[in-house]
C-alpha cells in the first residue's frame, strides 16, 4: 500500500482506463466478412483514465484509482496520465491485461465498439478499502460504472463526510438507492436519464430531471450535447439550463469525461453547482472542436480563449 502525503486531492477519479485501438473501415463487416482497414491507431482511453487527464489538464491536482494490466497498453496507459499531470499512485498493476476497446469507425463516423474490461473488472471493493488514505485525501470523488457496480458502491460507502461524491452512471446499470443518496450530482447525458427512468421519464430535460431528483440524489445535471444542460439541486429545488458556447464539432468523443471532470473539480473548489455547470459546458465545448478524446482536452487557457 502507497502512503499519500501530497495533502489534498482536488479531484480523485475512481474508473476505468482502457486502450482504444481504432481503425478506420470503409463499411463495417458482415458476419463471416473480411474487410480491410487503415493503420492501427492505440489512444489512452477509459472514463476514468479520460476524466482524471481532463481535470489535470485545466490545472486541477488530480489522482486516478484504476487497475491496469502489467502489459504494454498498461504502461501506454501510466505514461499518460503522468504526462498529464495525474498522480498515477493509486493505479494498480496486474490480474488481468489492460482494458480494451476495440473501435471501427466508417467514413460517416459512425463506430462499433467491442470492449474487453479486462483488469477494470478486476478491481474490488477491497482495492477501494485498501486506497482508504487516497479516498480520505480527496475533496471530490468522480466515478463512472466501467468498473464493478460492488466496488462503486464501496467509494460511496466509506466517502468522508466532507468529500463530494460526483457519480456519471456510463454506461449505464441499474443503481442502488445507498449509491443514488450520496450523488451530488448525478451527471447524465439523455440517454442514460431515459435508461434509469424508463417509463417514468417524461418529455422535457425538466421532467427527467424532476424524476431523477425523486430517486434520492442531492442534486442533478443532465447534458444536451450542444444545447448546454440542466442543472437540478434538491437544496435550493431550481431548475437552471446552462448554455453551451457555439462551437464546430469535429468529434464529441470524451467531451462528456471532460464536462463531468471540470464540473467535479470547480465543485471541489467550493463553486455552486450552475457556475460550476457554466465552466464545465465551456470545457465541453472546446473539447468537441478537436479529434480523440484525451488528445483534444483543453487547458484552463484555451477554454478561457472561447
Amino acid at each position: 500500500m502507497h502512503e499519500y502525503d501530497h495533502g489534498r486531492y482536488d479531484l480523485l477519479v475512481v474508473g476505468s482506463a482502457n486502450a482504444d485501438l481504432v481503425i478506420g473501415v470503409e463499411r463495417r463487416p458482415a458476419p463471416g466478412e473480411t474487410v480491410l482497414g487503415s493503420d492501427l491507431a492505440v489512444h489512452p482511453g477509459g472514463k476514468g483514465a479520460n476524466q482524471a487527464v481532463a481535470a489535470a489538464r485545466l490545472g486541477a491536482g488530480a489522482a486516478l484509482l484504476a487497475r491496469v494490466g502489467d502489459d504494454a497498453h498498461g504502461r501506454l496507459l501510466l505514461e499518460s496520465q503522468r504526462a498529464a499531470g495525474v498522480d498515477t499512485a493509486g493505479v494498480l498493476v496486474g490480474g488481468a491485461p489492460t482494458g480494451v476497446a476495440l473501435i471501427t469507425v466508417d467514413p460517416s463516423g459512425d463506430n462499433s465498439i467491442v470492449v474487453s474490461p479486462g483488469a477494470n473488472a478486476r478491481l474490488t471493493p477491497q482495492d477501494i478499502r485498501a486506497a482508504g488514505s487516497l479516498l480520505a485525501a480527496a475533496r471530490v470523488v468522480s466515478v463512472q460504472l466501467e468498473i464493478p457496480l460492488e466496488t462503486v458502491a464501496e467509494v460511496a460507502r466509506t466517502l468522508a463526510s466532507d468529500t463530494r461524491f460526483v457519480l456519471n452512471p456510463s454506461p449505464p446499470a441499474p443503481l442502488p438507492d445507498q449509491v443514488l443518496a450520496v450523488c451530488d450530482p448525478l451527471v447524465v447525458n439523455e440517454h442514460e436519464a431515459l435508461f434509469i427512468l424508463g417509463d417514468a421519464a417524461g418529455h422535457t430535460p425538466e421532467d427527467r430531471a424532476r424524476a431523477l431528483l425523486a430517486l434520492g440524489p442531492r442534486s442533478v445535471v443532465v447534458t444536451l450535447g450542444a444545447a448546454g444542460a440542466l442543472v437540478a439541486d434538491s437544496r435550493t429545488g431550481e431548475f437552471v439550463r446552462v448554455p453551451s458556447p457555439k462551437v464546430d464539432a469535429v468529434d464529441t468523443t470524451g467531451a462528456g469525461d471532460a464536462f463531468t471532470a471540470a464540473l467535479a473539480w470547480r465543485l471541489g473548489q467550493g463553486e455552486a453547482l450552475v457556475e460550476a455547470a457554466e465552466f464545465a459546458v465551456r470545457v465541453g465545448a472546446a473539447a468537441v472542436t478537436r479529434k480523440g478524446a484525451q488528445d483534444s482536452f483543453p487547458t484552463a487557457d484555451e477554454v478561457s480563449a472561447l
